[in-house]
């Protein structure tokens, strides 16, 4: 910005420090520091609407078109590749020979069958997150009844058990588990 070296901010210290004082010399390069701060923003705001500007008007198609008449060779082996790459692909799709009508079938089987069971798989999911979130008051309030109950080994899986047949899930076995451990 202005070049200045650590030798050149130290005398600019040293004559700030006769000038000012030392006592008002925090209060001014706090002032400073704002000032500069303020600056930064305005000149990155101003930065940032003259990019804006420069996208709405297309500047950087025409920076585009520069750059690929700049070096025609990169743009032209970029086409190039592009083209190769179409036609790899077009020749990966004739090479690979169609599948007999059997196999045929039992690959749309397969497809169709994978199609139930995912969605299967999704409904159960949803089903358990369902009954999860329909359980977890119950659920919380077992863990506290268990965890209260006596340390004898007995009285805690039953207080689990009795936790478990309230809840209906694994929270009351493991708040049983937990209680009988703790004991």
């Amino acid at each position: 910005m202005f070049d200045l070296g650590w030798t050149e901010l130290l005398l600019i210290g040293i004559v700030a420090l006769i000038v000012v004082g030392p006592k008002d010399l925090p209060g001014m390069f706090q002032a400073l520091g704002k000032f500069v701060g303020k600056a930064k923003g305005m000149a990155r705001d101003f930065s940032r609407a003259m990019n804006d500007a420069a996208d709405q008007s297309g500047v950087g198609d025409i920076q585009k078109s520069f750059r690929a008449a700049s070096n025609p060779m990169k743009t032209a082996m970029n086409e190039v590749k592009k083209t190769t790459d179409g036609v790899a692909r077009d020749i990966d799709k004739a090479a690979r020979p169609p599948l007999d009508p059997e196999r045929q079938a039992a690959a749309d089987k397969i497809r169709e069958k994978s199609t139930e069971m995912a969605n299967a798989r999704r409904a159960a999911e949803a089903e358990e997150k369902a009954k999860a979130e329909a359980q977890a008051a119950p659920s919380d309030t077992a863990t506290e009844t268990a965890t209260a109950a006596p340390a004898d080994d007995s009285a805690g899986n039953k207080a689990g058990n009795k936790a478990g047949s309230k809840a209906g899930n694994k929270a009351g076995s493991k708040a049983g588990n937990k209680a009988k451990n703790k004991a």
